[in-house]
């Protein structure tokens, strides 16, 4: 049985997907990987079935907005290989609006309600998601709450009195 560690898994990723890593690093001791988004499905996956690494569980994914940066928005994914107690996180970044990401739903069950909070959160599409909509704030939203560019006020309220508050 080999020994799972960064340099293993770096290895193996580089022999599978030899132009598809686009960064590797350690931060915090934590392997962080970015990946070309077009193949962010197909590393995972991999990831998932490759009997020397098992990343059977996703801790969790979650959309992240970047306004001022060259790649505006990235997916980032935080897997966990129970068998090997090993963690990688692993991020995808893109500059299409709305972003467009596949979903992970026939990968990891639990990547259902982590993809509808970052559609409702940020705007990001799942394609083939069994049911993209939002999660925890209310149908009537408009926009993206967790995007830069939301107001940090709610500007639909009607009940709220500035002049209390000196404004």
């Amino acid at each position: 049985m080999s020994v799972l560690n960064h340099q293993s898994i770096e290895e193996a990723l580089r022999n599978q997907f030899p132009d598809k890593l686009i960064s590797v690093e350690t931060p915090y001791d934590f392997l962080t990987i970015t990946v070309s988004k077009d193949a962010i499905k197909d590393v995972i996956r991999f990831l998932y079935n490759e009997p020397s690494m098992e990343f059977k569980f996703l801790t969790t994914c979650c959309g992240m907005h970047f306004p001022d940066a060259p790649q505006k928005f990235a997916m980032v994914y935080q897997l966990h290989s129970f068998v090997n107690n090993f963690r990688i996180r692993l991020k995808a970044f893109t500059n299409e609006d709305p972003p467009v990401y596949p979903t992970l739903t026939d990968i990891y069950k639990a990547a259902n309600w982590m993809e509808r909070e970052a559609y409702d959160f940020f705007g990001f599409r799942f394609t083939s998601h069994p049911d993209l909509r939002r999660i925890l704030n209310m149908d009537s939203l408009e926009g993206w709450p967790l995007r830069k560019e939301f107001p940090l006020e709610d500007p639909f309220r009607k009940d709220k009195d500035d002049s209390m508050f000196g404004r």
